[in-house]
């Protein structure tokens, strides 16, 4: 019998992924839509759409949106971050097909229609970069951030793991994942995943967690219709092994929003006890309460609070009585940059700052539902002190909190192997592989 070769993949349909990443980006950058919501918006429209070509589309436009700034500064030399680039989005996109894309200049002008030197000056590019004579000025072009960003970075960190850190910020981030407990471990999971197609490796910090190959779709996965695991940063992970949550306590999460960690909590309480997830946004709970129901969590019970004085009211039950609340604060979301590449382009230089005014209030208000002996932990997707290291200095020093040691929470050896310092852990992409995250654990006196 003469065996069939397989089906030659098929050429991607090059006008249709041209033309979604152009009308996703103006919508991210003239309309100020957040990129992964309006990809999502416009491909649902897509039907037509191969998955190929969704994923080249995807993977197209968060490139393009990683590198805006570097070709930016060499097209029309502004400085990344700054407004007043001239070009239009087809010379941006051909830009970065040229630059970042592998396409040859002619293919580039054919596929967008762009002027024959409109794209010259990526000539010599690598030389011109390496001219800039102001060295935060240099770390901005080649790492197309920010100049405040980049400055921030050089201050706290050193030029060697700034540069690093920058360098680690465009590339892609991780697919990771949270094995669900209360339907089986991590080992039960890499085993269904493998019954699936899907190749997994262990994470390297979090007990729960595996990393996937990153081919496969995986909301579309049998195995995360039915509640087998979250989607979920191994930062993120660690934040809720931090929590230390335990069957029959009564636990919340006070900034909830989407309800990730909330679910990590409930798995560890074995869906015991009562589990607070409070957020000011009833959307972002709404989806927490359907996230709930496909991970079979029974005791998680929503709350909107009031983002303003009204909030205090609505906490009056909860006070005093809770044996561990996380605050995952707002904050300026610098850690989530390889995820949200467009998110470099919002930020301000008084973000920071103006973020910490947050955070403390939020943390005293959330301390005083502790129990005696309870446990706060705080947490931000931030780096850098002003979020971080400042705001726990001032809540040790006011909120009438002890720290409570990480190494007894997170086990002597994972709290030495991610480096904390006796009640604080600081991740970072170039160091851990995680996205950037702070968290601080602290009791309350007995």
């Amino acid at each position: 019998m003469t065996k069939r070769r397989p089906a030659s993949p098929r050429p991607p349909r090059l006008d249709l992924v041209d033309a979604v990443v152009l009308e996703v980006y103006g919508l991210v950058r003239e309309g100020g839509w957040l990129a992964d919501r309006a990809l999502e918006r416009v491909l649902r429209r897509e039907r037509r759409m191969w998955a190929s070509e969704r994923r080249i589309a995807a993977e197209s436009l968060y490139g393009l949106l990683r590198m805006q700034g570097q070709l930016e500064f060499l097209l029309s030399g502004v400085e990344p971050g700054r407004v007043g680039a001239g070009l239009s989005l087809p010379v941006r996109y051909a830009a970065w097909l040229v630059r970042f894309g592998g396409v040859e200049p002619t293919e580039a002008h054919a596929r967008l229609a762009v002027p024959p030197g409109a794209l010259a000056d990526l000539r010599g590019a690598e030389a011109r970069i390496a001219a800039i004579g102001d060295a935060p000025l240099r770390l901005a072009v080649e790492g197309s951030l920010p100049r405040f960003i980049v400055e921030r970075f050089l201050a706290e960190l050193g030029e060697e793991e700034a540069r690093e850190l920058v360098r680690v910020l465009n590339e892609r981030a991780p697919l990771t994942v949270r094995a669900n407990l209360l339907l089986g471990d991590r080992e039960s999971l890499m085993t269904r995943l493998g019954s699936e197609g899907v190749r997994a490796e262990r994470t390297r910090y979090s007990p729960w967690g595996l990393v996937l190959d990153g081919r496969e779709n995986a909301f579309a996965l049998s195995s995360f219709r039915e509640g087998w695991f979250e989607i979920q940063d191994e930062g993120s992970q660690l934040i809720a092994l931090a929590c230390g949550a335990r069957p029959g306590k009564v636990v919340v999460d006070a900034c909830a929003g989407a309800g990730g960690k909330s679910l990590a909590l409930a798995a560890e309480m074995h869906n015991k006890g009562s589990l607070f997830a409070l957020d000011a946004d009833p959307d972002r709970l709404k989806e927490a309460r359907r996230r709930a129901t496909r991970a079979r969590v029974d005791n998680l019970r929503t709350r909107a609070i009031p983002a303003d004085e009204g909030a205090e009211e609505a906490l009056t039950d909860l006070r005093g009585r809770a044996a561990v609340v996380l605050v995952d604060a707002p904050c300026s979301g610098l850690g989530t940059l390889r995820r949200k590449p467009d998110a470099r382009w919002r930020m301000k230089p008084e973000d920071p700052g103006r973020f910490a005014a947050l955070q403390k209030e939020l943390l005293s208000r959330f301390a005083s539902l502790l129990a005696p002996g309870g446990r706060l932990v705080y947490a931000t997707c931030a780096m850098g002190r002003t979020e971080n290291g400042d705001v726990a200095d001032e809540a040790e020093g006011t909120l009438g909190l002890s720290p409570a040691p990480l190494g007894e929470l997170l086990g002597a050896e994972r709290a030495r192997a991610l480096g904390a310092r006796s009640n604080r852990v600081e991740l970072f992409p170039h160091r851990h592989g995680t996205d950037g995250f702070f968290f601080a654990a602290f009791q309350k006196p007995l």
